[in-house]
């Protein structure tokens, strides 16, 4: 029988610092809520919850990242350790949408959303072979049948229980899932001028 599954998942795609650690096959969650922080307050958080269990980053079999979406520079801050750490340490890390974790273990098909700025959800539909491109629309156009928000303790335990289903050798690079494009603005100063030497 193969050793129980040592997977670590975290997420900072919303305004937190949520991880959940699947140990001996029990799980242990952690949400620090926070609005801005989390590049310096995630690794930390994470070797916090690891030395609580005994355990080093070498004893971790996987890893799980969530890709979004959400906040953009959350979701850098996630997938970049995901892929540092998963390159330093040799395992897999494996990219979960916020999507996924809200339909974890409900039947099919169900419709999904998660909160955007500006009175906007993202959306996906779920089906039992395939999903919809992901979709933002206003709060007020969301259908009646979608599903409650959930705990984010809940979305982050959801999060470590799939990385663990999906991870394997051949897992492919977590990359982040943008519905809409960055909020930021092009620079309006002109570029500098260079000189013929």
């Amino acid at each position: 029988m193969p050793p129980k599954p040592t997977v670590l998942a975290f997420d900072t795609s919303a305004a937190h610092c949520a991880a959940a650690l699947l140990s001996g096959g029990e799980i242990t969650a952690r949400v620090d809520e926070m609005a801005r922080g989390q590049a310096e307050h995630l690794m930390p958080m994470l070797e916090e919850m690891l030395a609580a269990k005994g355990l080093h980053w070498s004893d971790l079999t996987a890893l799980g990242v969530g890709i979004g979406p959400g906040n953009f520079t959350g979701i850098r801050i996630s997938v970049s350790a995901a892929r540092g750490l998963a390159l330093g340490l040799g395992i897999p890390a494996v990219g979960v949408s916020g999507f996924d974790t809200r339909a974890h273990g409900l039947p099919r098909p169900v419709s999904v959303a998660i909160p955007a700025p500006r009175e906007r959800l993202y959306i996906q539909h779920i089906t039992h072979a395939d999903a919809s491109p992901p979709a933002l629309i206003p709060v007020a156009e969301a259908p009646s049948d979608l599903v409650p928000e959930p705990a984010a303790e809940t979305l982050i335990t959801h999060m470590v229980q799939i990385a663990a289903h999906r991870a394997s050798a051949s897992t492919p690079r977590p990359a982040p899932l943008y519905v809409r494009a960055a909020d930021a603005a092009p620079a309006r100063d002109a570029p500098p001028v260079i000189l013929p030497s």
